[in-house]
């Protein structure tokens, strides 16, 4: 197992690699100078220079491009001239010097994901480390919701296969696909933030933190969750629900599963001892896409419900033009995709011993 994780940590960084590169291409093919950008009307001939220059805009494609692979890696290179961008001083990131190498020091670090353009030079790991727990929060919620009820009514309609119950769940199921998430998030909001507030006392849009009255500090309002949470669940919700039913019932006409039932198990001993367990695999599968999917933003539900996560920060980010921020919110999107996948890959070895990694 140990020689698994490692490879397939290897094969991360060559994914992230990939990202890094794709992302770079991308954002630095489109019209603009990234140095009026940041400085929006405010701009002169002298401030534009020094932004530049401060920034490594001034330089060709592609020594900007291994500019941002050196402040993206962890084990990076340094110049002692002042006067370089990779002048280790200009750096606001922690870094361990190891050893110098004529005029460069190579030196491990945090990954350095820049400053925002538009929110005075903030530096981007501290804006995805304000916005990323909320989405994480919200996203946790609703896979908690999806995977308990999905996981409750896939069991009872692959039980009583056929009968009204397993055509409810099953229009439960399909309704729950087919509405878009936008859709959901606006009908949900409407309905039971408005016309059923004073019954629900829920609001239309709010997000875990709010200022209180006197706009002397914050605090946790966690019927904000509620809505977001439920929406954001929903379509994981139907996924699970149908996963679950149909590797059940596969695993019910199994021989081993006859057995116990011949040994006089009742159907709930079988199920809880027996088959469920074995029917796990799918829905972690499901469910660990749609967990990473969530935790890119859940762009529309975070938008809708005026929830202040990182989905809601990518598209401010996208109408103001903030490459650094959109930049380094996909990369630790990916990182967070290929940590997930290496997680589940290890979980499914515990949940079945048949299956082994090499």
């Amino acid at each position: 197992m140990f020689q698994y994780i490692t490879n397939k940590i290897l094969y991360g960084f060559l994914t992230l690699f990939g990202v890094v590169t794709v992302i770079f291409l991308l954002f630095n093919i489109l019209p603009g100078d990234p140095a009026r950008m940041m400085l929006d009307q405010r701009e002169d001939t002298e401030q534009l220079n020094n932004i530049r220059k401060k920034y490594g805009f001034d330089k060709p494609a592609f020594t900007q491009y291994l500019y941002y692979l050196n402040d993206v890696s962890p084990l990076s290179i340094h110049s002692n001239n002042k006067e370089d961008y990779t002048y280790l001083a200009e750096k606001k990131y922690n870094a361990q010097k190891l050893f110098s190498v004529g005029e460069s020091t190579i030196v491990l670090k945090y990954p350095y994901l820049r400053e925002s353009f538009q929110k005075n030079e903030k530096e981007v790991s501290e804006i995805i480390a304000e916005t990323l727990p909320n989405t994480a929060i919200l996203a946790v919620s609703a896979i908690v919701i999806a995977l308990v009820l999905g996981i409750f009514l896939g069991i009872i309609s692959a039980l009583y296969k056929d009968s009204i119950f397993d055509r409810v769940i099953a229009v439960i199921s399909t309704f729950g696909m087919s509405v878009p998430s936008f859709f959901s998030a606006i009908l949900f909001a409407w309905f039971f933030g408005f016309v059923l507030h004073k019954y629900t006392n829920l609001e239309m849009t709010g997000s875990l933190y709010e200022v209180d009255d006197f706009g002397e500090g914050s605090y946790i309002q966690l019927k904000n969750l509620i809505l977001p949470a439920i929406v954001l669940g929903i379509r994981p919700l139907a996924v699970v629900i149908q996963l679950m039913r149909n590797s059940l019932l596969e695993t019910l006409s199994q021989d081993y599963i006859r057995t116990a039932k011949a040994k006089g198990l009742t159907m709930v001993q079988v199920v809880k001892k027996h088959a469920l367990k074995n029917s796990l695999n799918p829905v972690i599968t499901a469910i660990s896409g749609w967990f990473a999917s969530m935790l890119a933003g859940a762009v529309f539900v975070e938008y809708i419900f005026n929830w202040n996560g990182l989905g809601k920060e990518i598209v401010n980010s996208l109408n103001t033009l903030d490459l650094p921020v959109i930049m380094g919110a996909v990369l630790v999107v990916a990182t967070l995709f290929i940590v997930i996948n290496i997680l589940v890959d290890v979980l499914y070895s515990w949940l079945d011993p048949r299956i082994r990694l090499n």
